[in-house]
């Protein structure tokens, strides 16, 4: 006894989140995006970049004007130096200083009372402020910029390297200090023409000023990008991944025996791939149960016409055992016979149509001349005897060419042959039945017409369905299992052609096949 197996929602719901808790497209996408945005974050440390690169203007600055100023405090009296000296401080923001040839200093602006050089104390400055020196460590360690040394304050000329180089030769050397607030000191020495050496001192904060103000702009800017990208970003996974997900589940209850209840959503407003995939997949399981339905039905009707050969069969044997009169028992072996013969038939038919499907999806069409085909089976149909009860006509186009279709050869045989055998069944003695083939656009129209009763018109379409057997009332009953149309018509289908079934517009009775198949190539 089978037993059927129900799977619990439960245990669906369970399948179904343990497969979705695998790695998901949304942290994927997220990276992406991210990393994109990492790529903009890099422009901090081109800020470091362009920082550097000011700095290096701003000392090549500092050397032209030390330069300048002490040819302007050469040109002047000795007491007229302090003065102008003054004066070219406050121009030029930098606190001057000036030292005799031993390194004593001489004159210092910021004794004089310019006070435009002042360091910070960072002890003294606001969280942001501290903040801000944090990021600058942080990004300088990252690049692996080089450490300025502290700037300290000296009394002596000697103990500025600046001064030292610059005493007795025409260079106006600079140096770059790095102030307790982590701004830039830039220092610089001139010598005096005929007497000592001046030295220019200016805390370049607006530089620090500068780029940190550009790296809140950046910061700010790449705030708002980020928050807009993730923002996107889940957007973009919820839109891709949620019916992907509903697809997935689908597909897992289809997995689990659930064809039959399982709607696959088709998602007719999405016309992007996924609505393609969701469209393909839900015309797919729509195909699936379609195919089980069929299975299942064809499986009843095999049982059902298996059933009365064997009931026929028992029935007779069971006879056998009863009955003494010969000509009983030769009547029941009659029927013995013919029952076997029944049931070999039926299970041959149903053996090919049950592969049919199979063997036409693994088929390699190739160019079949159909002129040539239905010759020959009408040639072997007279080699057999048949042409002395009906008359086999085929009408080729005149002069026209080859009547090439892409197919399985021995496939497209059994067509015309059980179209002919079935012409042959219904044909009244001496019948006619003709054959035509014409190439009409781009495809082949094939008729097959007899001299028969003809076909109902509310029994054409059922007499292509297996099993069912529309039969001339003077034939025996169980001659034919009722799957030859329904075999033709499978296999016209595999080869993307139709067939149907009409009255004879030229007589008053009579039945015509019509099949149609693409043209194939033209050698």
């Amino acid at each position: 006894m089978e037993r059927a197996i129900a799977f619990p929602k439960s245990d669906d719901r369970e399948l179904t989140l343990r497969w979705s808790a695998r790695v998901s497209l949304t942290p994927r996408i997220l990276f992406v995006n991210v990393f994109a945005l990492a790529l903009l974050a890099g422009g901090f440390f081109y800020l470091d970049s362009y920082r550097s690169r000011i700095v290096d203007s701003r000392v090549a600055q500092a050397g032209r004007e030390a330069r300048l100023i002490a040819e302007a405090l050469g040109a002047v009296a000795p007491d007229a130096r302090a003065g102008v000296a003054l004066r070219l401080a406050r121009d030029t923001g930098t606190r001057i200083r000036l030292y005799d040839d031993a390194g004593r200093p001489v004159l210092d602006t910021r004794a004089l009372g310019e006070r435009n050089f002042v360091l910070l104390d960072p002890d003294k400055q606001d969280w942001g402020m501290a903040a801000a020196r944090f990021l600058d460590a942080m990004i300088d360690t990252v690049v692996g910029a080089p450490r300025a040394p502290l700037y300290r304050e000296h009394a002596a000329g000697a103990d500025w390297p600046d001064v030292q180089l610059a005493r007795g030769s025409q260079r106006a050397p600079a140096t770059v200090w790095r102030a307790p607030d982590r701004t830039p000191v830039i220092t610089a020495a001139a010598a005096v023409p005929g007497d000592g050496v001046v030295m220019t001192t200016v805390n370049a904060r607006d530089i620090t000023q500068t780029v940190r103000f550009e790296r809140f702009r950046l910061s700010v800017v790449l705030l708002i990008v980020s928050l807009v990208s993730v923002l996107l970003s889940l957007f973009l996974a919820r839109t891709i991944v949620r019916p992907l997900r509903r697809l997935a589940r689908s597909a897992v209850r289809v997995r689990l025996g659930r064809a039959r209840e399982v709607v696959v959503p088709r998602l007719p407003s999405r016309r992007d791939e996924i609505g393609m995939l969701a469209r393909a997949l839900s015309d797919m399981s729509l195909a699936l149960r379609a195919r089980i339905d069929a299975i299942e039905a064809f499986a009843a009707d095999v049982t059902h016409e298996m059933k009365n050969p064997l009931a026929s069969l028992r029935s007779a044997v069971e006879g056998l055992a009863s009955v003494r009169d010969p000509e009983l028992q030769r009547q029941l072996l009659a029927i013995v016979r013919d029952d076997v013969h029944r049931l070999d038939r039926l299970i041959t038919d149903i053996a090919e149509a049950s592969r049919l499907d199979a063997q036409l999806g693994r088929a390699k069409f190739e160019p079949v001349e159909l002129g040539a085909l239905i010759a020959g089976l009408i040639a072997q149909h007279g080699a057999r005897g048949v042409g002395h009860d009906v008359v086999l006509r085929f009408d080729r186009p005149i002069g026209g060419g080859p009547l090439i279709v892409l197919g399985e050869g021995a496939r497209l045989e059994r067509v015309f042959e059980n179209l002919i055998d079935n012409a042959i069944s219904f044909s009244p003695e001496r019948g006619v039945i003709a054959i035509s083939a014409a190439e009409e656009g781009d495809e082949l129209v094939i008729r097959v017409e007899d001299e028969g009763p003809g076909v109902p018109e509310e029994s054409r379409e059922t007499i292509f369905h297996r099993f069912h057997s529309f039969r001339p009332e003077d034939e025996s009953f169980g001659k034919h299992s009722g799957l030859g149309l329904a075999i033709a018509r499978t296999i016209v289908e595999a080869h993307h052609g139709t067939i149907h079934v009409e009255s004879r517009d030229d007589r008053m009775h009579g039945a015509r096949f019509v099949v149609r198949l693409p043209a194939g190539p033209r050698a």
